[in-house]
């Protein structure tokens, strides 16, 4: 088996993933995650993600088709959650019923999945195959799933800089952000 790394294609697949993941915008979700559940794991979220994606990017047509469900259908799924998601955001209610049993599992969903892994991001990976060589696009994941540690690692320190009124502004602004993208979804798709 002969590895074809291409530093182009390592950069290319790489920002793509970044600005369809978009950790950075997501930094009002994870705050708002922290607050309501205490903290972040975000070794065990990234490590999540990473599967997630890593799994899709091999097995994700196989898997949907095996369900009966095509691409469409589950880009639409991940905009509804992402949809809700903005709509508590800006808001300020809550949509989501908060689970009191702290299984750790708030570092799982929503924030590894939708919110990092979500289906625009496994929509991404299967259009990247018939792009990129395998491997380039493995490179750039796990260049993604450094940034998304680094962001997720340092949530706490982001919000001290920012304050609550920032944090608040922030968080309103990406909700709406949330909407539109998810919106922008449904237009694609149906």
């Amino acid at each position: 088996m002969e590895f074809k790394f291409n530093l182009k294609e390592i950069l290319s697949a790489s920002l793509i993933l970044f600005s369809v993941i978009d950790i950075l915008g997501s930094i009002p979700i994870i705050i708002d995650l922290r607050k309501k559940n205490g903290n972040i794991h975000a070794e065990q979220a990234t490590m999540v993600s990473g599967l997630i994606m890593i799994g899709f990017f091999f097995a994700g047509k196989f898997i949907l088709k095996l369900l009966g469900v095509d691409i469409n259908s589950f880009a639409l799924a991940g905009a509804l959650v992402l949809f809700l998601i903005g709509l508590e955001m800006t808001l300020g209610r809550n949509i989501f019923k908060e689970e009191h049993i702290d299984t750790g599992s708030h570092s799982i969903v929503p924030l590894a999945f939708p919110i990092i892994a979500g289906a625009g991001t496994m929509t991404t990976l299967v259009s990247l195959k018939s792009q990129f060589e395998e491997e380039n696009i493995i490179i750039g994941i796990f260049i993604n799933l450094f940034f998304i540690y680094i962001v997720l690692k340092s949530s706490s320190w982001i919000e001290k800089k920012l304050g609550d009124a920032g944090t608040q502004i922030i968080r309103k602004v990406f909700g709406v952000i949330l909407i539109a993208i998810a919106i922008k979804i449904f237009k694609t798709r149906i």
